[in-house]
């Protein structure tokens, strides 16, 4: 049986295309974002723009050259004080769910953190993703916040959890 190659390194403008189609490939679902509609590659320039290699990534993980995944670090309610949390997300193409690769992510995410002046990692993720949940609480983040029914995902009201991981270097 082959293996499949795979590489995490950052994201480049040329790939956004790839990224805003991986991101829209989830909206459908009902899951992983409360986009309701896609959204376009020109609508995220200024987001892809906020990451940088040195402090807040925008990672691609490519499988046999092609991009199948991403993770990126935000920042966290944009004051200063915050500087040292953020917030990761990571959406795969719907082709490589269940392969273990947001594993790889997040803890490639974890291990780069002290070099990222990360502190807290932060996750939104909604209730009843039950995937999610579990992936981050495998890695010990805890429920820090449990926000009932502030998403209405198509007349279905949903709960979004804030969980939380304090990074020790």
């Amino acid at each position: 049986m082959k293996e499949n190659k795979l590489t995490i390194r950052n994201a480049k403008l040329e790939n956004l295309a790839t990224i805003v189609r991986i991101y829209n490939s989830s909206i459908p679902g009902r899951l992983a974002t409360a986009d309701l509609e896609e959204i376009t590659v020109e609508s995220r320039i200024a987001w892809f723009h906020e990451h940088n290699a040195h402090h807040r990534p925008l990672w691609i993980l490519e499988e046999d050259g092609n991009i199948v995944g991403w993770l990126s670090f935000q920042s966290f309610y944009g004051r200063p004080a915050y500087h040292a949390t953020a917030e990761v997300s990571i959406y795969l193409d719907p082709s490589v769910q269940g392969k273990g690769y947001a594993q790889l992510l997040i803890e490639r995410a974890i291990s780069q953190c002290p070099k990222l002046e990360v502190k807290t990692l932060l996750a939104f993720v909604f209730g009843h993703n039950k995937p999610s949940v579990n992936l981050f609480q495998k890695y010990q983040f805890e429920k820090w916040a449990h926000l009932p029914k502030i998403a209405d995902m198509d007349g279905v009201e949903r709960d979004l959890l804030i969980l939380g991981k304090r990074i020790t270097s």
